[in-house]
């Protein structure tokens, strides 16, 4: 059954949401009696809606009286999910070429907290390959395309996790010693890449390098993902890691990088 107009769905979320929606309209602004004619909703509760939208900086106070605006963090989700989509977007040619190059699974991630994301694949047409995980949160530490990530932060929350204890083994090869992990990331810095040796999956290595933007910050990781006993210790450093690196500069090019 699907969720749209089951039980599931929290009524005043949805007036919220309807009430960010009068904006689609080319209204600049839009004052509490023009909601409730609008959504056929009493003042009280519209004013009550707008204020709860209002403390998380989704509206804000017009220039009349009892008006509203958007607020600056529609601006910030909007420009994150256009972010995201012209990363996909520009990603999606390299990693068919990168496939085809080195015919083992490519992907492309970005990090959210002490997660990465993949927001896109292309498989391989082997019929042993590493199956993708789009849409899958997993956790940096032992991924390679999350250790090029965070090896990008320069952040005191980053070093707090860290060393909070939290980076839990997947299998024995998971580094799950804060001092180890500090030191992979900052040889990974200066590398310009990662290897993932077995660290999340039995079977499976990955190798992963950065993707900057047109400032030169890190913001998403392309990686190869294939079984181990393909990708062995020479075909990485001889063929992979040349390739995935090309791969993230011609993507890192094409978002304006130089």
């Amino acid at each position: 059954m699907g969720i749209e107009g089951s039980n599931y769905i929290i009524r005043s979320v949805d007036h919220a949401l309807r009430i960010l929606e009068q904006f689609l309209e080319d209204d600049d602004e839009i004052g509490i009696t023009e909601f409730s004619r609008r959504l056929n909703l009493h003042k009280n509760k519209i004013f009550r809606l707008l204020a709860t939208l209002q403390s998380r900086n989704y509206v804000e106070q017009g220039k009349f009286p009892g008006s509203y605006r958007l607020g600056l963090k529609n601006l910030q989700l909007g420009q994150n999910f256009i972010h995201q989509m012209g990363l996909l977007r520009q990603a999606r040619g390299v990693l068919e070429s990168l496939v085809r190059k080195c015919d083992e699974t490519s992907n492309v991630a970005i990090l959210k907290g002490f997660e990465i994301i993949y927001l896109g694949a292309v498989e391989s047409d082997l019929p042993v390959r590493v199956i993708p995980r789009v849409g899958t949160r997993l956790p940096f530490h032992c991924t390679a395309a999350g250790k090029v990530l965070a090896a990008g932060i320069n952040g005191e929350n980053l070093s707090k996790y860290i060393r909070a204890g939290r980076l839990k083994r997947y299998t024995p090869n998971t580094i799950s010693d804060p001092d180890e992990l500090t030191r992979q990331l900052r040889s990974v810095s200066e590398l310009g890449y990662a290897v993932d040796d077995e660290e999340l999956d039995l079977g499976v290595r990955c190798i992963g390098a950065p993707i900057r933007d047109y400032m030169g910050q890190v913001i998403g990781a392309v990686s190869v993902s294939g079984p181990s006993t393909r990708i062995n210790a020479d075909r990485i450093h001889q063929e992979l890691i040349p390739l995935v690196k090309e791969a993230a500069e011609e993507i890192s090019s094409r978002l304006g990088y130089h």
